[in-house]
This record gives structure tokens, C-alpha cells and sequence, in this order.
């Protein structure tokens, strides 16, 4: 995954740092969705293929929250979005949340990746993608629709990424910078910090892929996460008395989406047109993994899955349309991430990882489902990805419910990372960056990156009280 670079390009790129830091470009004001405040938004041309640095140019967008102090520390925090497939712009509003603290003394700089946002999005035309009705539906969508790009999607990988955001950091005039990196965003800060050592002071990575993370191979860990809510929920008094045959509810309401035998009526939750449709197991097992990233949503399962047993499909289907967009203006680029998984994690998932992850989980097939989709993107296998050491100060953030990054990934990137630091919160799932005490503590550790951070007040953070009916927390 590592970027080699020649000594004459390295020399070049030295030039170009000094002219950058002698002007940087002034940008422009701009509001941006989600956030009030005005911004300034640059436009950098960076290669399409890095090989040929004077060949054909993207423009990358970058938006500039500024430090809120006259005088600001030199080094920003570079923000990389997840995904793969979203932007820094979709993201934009946690400026004034989640980084509100570290932006009273540094630039909160949002990168929107190639082949995102306003990155030269790679679109779908026309049908969503989430709205297909089966595997043999959605592959033919996603032909059409990678059919339809104009950029071949070999040159979209993360180490491409990674050489962008080496010309952003020149272009914008700063020497050392500061990372932050949210799921993919984690691969992602890792290859730059692998590919250019010199240009990172400090890395904060929450939910945390390691180096031989294979993404779609998730099946284990989204079964540990269900089976958490499943134990949780018998715990809990109200929980158990409301849904006592929870887990028998799920296994058999499963066996029934597998046999094709549950078929729905109803009005579409986000067109509100009559649809009728054999509720697939992409469908129904996307939607259980899905909840599973927040507890806000896990601790409604229970509710959903005992409602669906009773008959009643619909708040299941509701919450199954929301978050799923994959219309060309919807915030998740998708063919990137095709172009990403079948590049980077599929040719390294062998049929021996993908039973053991499989073996026993309600996600067994979402892998296969997603290599299926490889022959279409027609992207080469990337190189593996580096593990060498990383020995910019990190800090590791992890839920310990998390059904997509959990703890062990953290744990084992850390190998590679004698100054990292590891939290891990008790009671939350994929993505902590903004919970509780979480942004004091990103701006203590950015403040001063070699000391060891105080962190008992992430125990304090709670987790939602379970649904129990249609009014909330209360039947």
C-alpha cells in the first residue's frame, strides 16, 4: 500500500512545498450543508494517476474551518471521513461538535477524497442501489452504473488517497499535521503516516481498521455485537419481560427471509408509493448490522425483531430506508468503495478466513455478495498493506460494541505503534470521537501527544435505555 516515490519527484515536491508555504492559495468564504459558520473551501489540483503527475488533474475540494485564535498552533488536524465512500464535506458540521475544542487553537482541515463529495463524486445514475430487490437486482444496477463512469476506477485506491493528501498539505502552506481518521478514514491515516513519516506529528484513529483488517469479513464481529444485544436485553428486567424469546424470535424470523417466505406490502418509507416485494436476507441483514453500529438503534432491536415476529414488518422497514442512499446524490460514493474493496480487502479474503468468519454469524454471504460485485469494477489486486512502524504519537479509540472495528483491531494496529495510547469505551459502538468527554480529551492529547491521558470519565458515558414499544422507552 505504500507509495514509492522516485528522488527526482522528491525533489520536485520539495519545491513544491516552498512555494506553497511562501503563498498558500487564500481559498474562498463558503457554507456548506450542516454547518452555519463560514468556512473557506479550496479547490487543489491533484494527478488522477500519480504516476503521470502532469497528466490529467482532479480537483480536490478541502475545507478550512480556521483555528478560532489569532494565533494558532502551525500543525491542523487533516479530518478523513469513513466509508469508503464519503466525504470530509458530508462531514463538515463536526467542526462545531466534535473538534469544536481542538479548533480554539488549530485549523480543522475536511479532505473530501477522491472520487467523493465534491472530489469528482463517482454517481450512480438513475435506480438507488438500496433499493434492489435481490443479489441478481443489485449486481445488475451496479453494472450499469460503473458501466456509466468516466474515470477508470484503478487509479481510485487508498495509496492514491494518501498521495493526495500530501499535495493538500503542500498546497495549503503547513509543515507538520495531525491526523484524525474515522473507520476507513483509519486505513486511510495509516497509509499517509506509512507513506510520508516526515509530514505527521500526531495521529488520532477512532475505530481503528488494522493493517490486515479484510473489511467485508465483519460476519464474527457482527455477531458478537447482536449477541451482546441479545444478553444485554435479558438482563435488563423490562427488556426480558417484554421480549423473553428474543433470540428464538430472530433465528426463526431469519430462517423465514432465507426461505423467501415473507412477503410485505407496504408503503415505501421514503416515497411513500405502494411497493410489494419478498423481503431478501441483503435486505433484512443489512438492517440488523446497521443498527448494531450505534447503541441509540442497537438497544431498539429488540423491539424491531419482536415486532416483526408479531406480524407487524413496518417499523423493521423503516428503519431499514433510513441511512441507506446510494442515489447519485445520496452521501455514500459507492463505487468507490466497490473500487476499494475489490482492489484492497477481497483478494485477500481466502475461503478458509471467509468460513471462520462466517461460521455461525447471521451475515454469512454478505462477503460473497460483495466479491460478486469485483468482475464488474475490473480493478487489479492493490499491493498487501504495509505494517511497518508508525512512530508518530497515535491515539486509538475503540466501543467495545462495535460490530465493524471493535477493540481487537486497535489492539493489533497498536503493534505497529510503540507511542499509541488505546481507549476503549464501554458503552459505545463505532465511532466515540464525539461522546461524553471525548473532545477534551482529542484536544489534550493533540496539546501535548506524549503524555498519557486521564480518561476515567469515559466510564461515564451511559448507554440508552432499551424500546420497549411504540412510545419509546415504555410500553
Amino acid at each position: 500500500m505504500k507509495f514509492r516515490i522516485s528522488w527526482a519527484v522528491l525533489a520536485l515536491t520539495f519545491c513544491i512545498a516552498a512555494r506553497a508555504q511562501a503563498a498558500p492559495p487564500p481559498g474562498r468564504d463558503c457554507h456548506l450543508p450542516g454547518s452555519g459558520a463560514t468556512l473557506r473551501c479550496h479547490a487543489i489540483a491533484v494527478p488522477l494517476d500519480p504516476q503521470h503527475p502532469n497528466g490529467k488533474q482532479l480537483q480536490l475540494h478541502v475545507t478550512v474551518a480556521p483555528a478560532f485564535r489569532q494565533v494558532a498552533s502551525p500543525d491542523p488536524l487533516f479530518v478523513l471521513a469513513g466509508g469508503p465512500g464519503q466525504a470530509g464535506s458530508d462531514i463538515v458540521a463536526a467542526h462545531a461538535t466534535v473538534f469544536q475544542r481542538v479548533r480554539a487553537t488549530r485549523d480543522i482541515v475536511f479532505i473530501d477524497q477522491r472520487g467523493t463529495g465534491l472530489s469528482g463524486k463517482l454517481r450512480c445514475p438513475g435506480t438507488p442501489i438500496d433499493e434492489a430487490a435481490n443479489d441478481a437486482d443489485m449486481r445488475d444496477r451496479v453494472a450499469r452504473c460503473l458501466k456509466a463512469l468516466k474515470h477508470p476506477l484503478h487509479l481510485y485506491t487508498t495509496a492514491n488517497a494518501a498521495h493526495d493528501l500530501e499535495r493538500v498539505r503542500l498546497a495549503l502552506g503547513y509543515g507538520k499535521v495531525n491526523l484524525f481518521g474515522g473507520s476507513y478514514g483509519t486505513r486511510l491515516g495509516q497509509s499517509y503516516a506509512r507513506s510520508y513519516p516526515g509530514s505527521v506529528r500526531a495521529l488520532i484513529l477512532d475505530g481503528v481498521a488494522a493493517p490486515e483488517r479484510v473489511i467485508p469479513a465483519a460476519a464474527a464481529d457482527a455477531q458478537r455485537a447482536l449477541d451482546g444485544v441479545f444478553q444485554r436485553c435479558a438482563a435488563d428486567k423490562a427488556c426480558a419481560q417484554a421480549f423473553p424469546h428474543l433470540a428464538a424470535e430472530f433465528d426463526a424470523l431469519l430462517a423465514r427471509v432465507n426461505a423467501g417466505a415473507v412477503k410485505l406490502d407496504f408503503a415505501h418509507p421514503r416515497t411513500a408509493q405502494p411497493a410489494r416485494l419478498p423481503l431478501s436476507n441483503m435486505l433484512f441483514t443489512s438492517t440488523i448490522h446497521r443498527s448494531l453500529y450505534s447503541p441509540a438503534t442497537s438497544q431498539r432491536l429488540p423491539y424491531l425483531i419482536h415486532s416483526a415476529a408479531q406480524g407487524n414488518w413496518g417499523p423493521f422497514l423503516a428503519r431499514g430506508s433510513a441511512g441507506t442512499d446510494y442515489s447519485p446524490e445520496g452521501p455514500l460514493a459507492l463505487p468507490l468503495l466497490v473500487a476499494i474493496l475489490c482492489a484492497e480487502d477481497i483478494p485477500r479474503l481466502t475461503p478458509a478466513l471467509r468460513d471462520a468468519d462466517e461460521r455461525g454469524s447471521f451475515m454469512r454471504g454478505n462477503a460473497g455478495r460483495i466479491a460478486a460485485l469485483c468482475p464488474l469494477a475490473g480493478v487489479p489486486a492493490a499491493a498487501a498493506p504495509s505494517a511497518t512502524p508508525i512512530h508518530a504519537p497515535a491515539l486509538l479509540l475503540s466501543g467495545a460494541l462495535d460490530p465493524v472495528t471493535p477493540p481487537h483491531g486497535a489492539a493489533s494496529a497498536a503493534k505497529a505503534m510503540p507511542k499509541a495510547q488505546h481507549l476503549v469505551v464501554r458503552q459505545a459502538a463505532h465511532g466515540v470521537a464525539g461522546l461524553g468527554c471525548t473532545p477534551r480529551l482529542l484536544r489534550e492529547f493533540l496539546d501535548q501527544p506524549h503524555q498519557q491521558l486521564a480518561a476515567r470519565c469515559l466510564d461515564d458515558i451511559p448507554l440508552p435505555a432499551f424500546q420497549l414499544g411504540h412510545a419509546g422507552t415504555h410500553p
